[in-house]
């Protein structure tokens, strides 16, 4: 793991932080950073996707409850990953949550939000998991922010929830697959992930390796970048890093 850390090192202008853990070890393998403050984009909609499910699992709500009022952010990938649901103006809570995520759709957490009491109390209930975890409708407010360990710590759990009861978590992980964040040297299928950005931010959190053969969990982020539009550098080395992650994995 000393390489996807000195990769990273490299980004000389902004911070980034990395924390990685093995399933195969049980344990946090590497850790950059890891208790830097990072604005978390899109990446938060993972976030809300644990609290719902959390409140699936406690019986407030079910997955199969019908969420009303459906709309689709047009800046979004869902008519090309969900050409079938355009028309919908109705979706269960469960489809909700998998396009939420894979298609990044502001509009329909902003929904999911609302059908399940508002972003008081999402946020209330995510705190009392992760104190320093706050999710707002707007991606890009920087009140939307998370701790990297924390974010990653909750990456576990939906991880080890998926695997002891995959019919709870399984709106999440049908979102983190079907996602279009490729990187060219990684198979589309051992890459499961959440990508969150702004002009100076990025951030990544998932799975990498196969879900059954003891893949590593994640979580990146760097912050305070050059603008990101303009110089690619750190989007570089941030690549090049998750592809030295990948070859550690095939490693192991």
């Amino acid at each position: 793991m000393k390489n996807v850390i000195e990769k990273l090192k490299e980004i000389d202008v902004g911070d980034v932080g990395i924390t990685i853990y093995s399933t195969k070890e049980k344990e946090k393998c590497a850790s950059l950073n890891s208790e830097l403050r990072i604005p978390l984009a899109s990446a938060a909609k993972v976030a809300i996707a644990f609290c719902v499910t959390k409140w699936v699992e406690d019986e407030v709500v079910k997955w199969d409850a019908i969420v009303e009022k459906v709309t689709f952010n047009p800046e979004e990938d869902s008519k090309e990953l969900y050409p079938q649901l355009q028309n919908r103006q109705t979706l269960p809570l469960r489809e909700a949550v998998e396009v939420m995520i894979a298609c990044h759709d502001s509009y329909i957490a902003r929904t999911i939000v609302e059908f399940c009491g508002g972003w008081e109390e999402v946020n209330k209930s995510l705190q009392s998991f992760y104190p320093s975890i706050h999710v707002t409708e707007n991606p890009r407010d920087i009140d939307n922010k998370a701790q990297l360990n924390e974010i990653h710590d909750l990456m576990i759990r939906i991880y080890q929830g998926y695997k002891t009861h995959p019919l709870l978590w399984t709106p999440i992980m049908n979102g983190l697959v079907r996602q279009n964040g490729k990187i060219d040297q990684i198979p589309v299928h051992h890459l499961n992930h959440m990508t969150g950005g702004l002009e100076n931010v990025a951030v990544d959190i998932g799975i990498m390796g196969d879900f059954n053969e003891n893949p590593y969990l994640f979580a990146l982020g760097a912050i305070n970048l050059p603008n990101r539009l303009n110089h690619q550098d750190s989007d570089r080395k941030i690549m090049e890093a998750m592809e030295m992650l990948y070859g550690e994995y095939l490693k192991q």
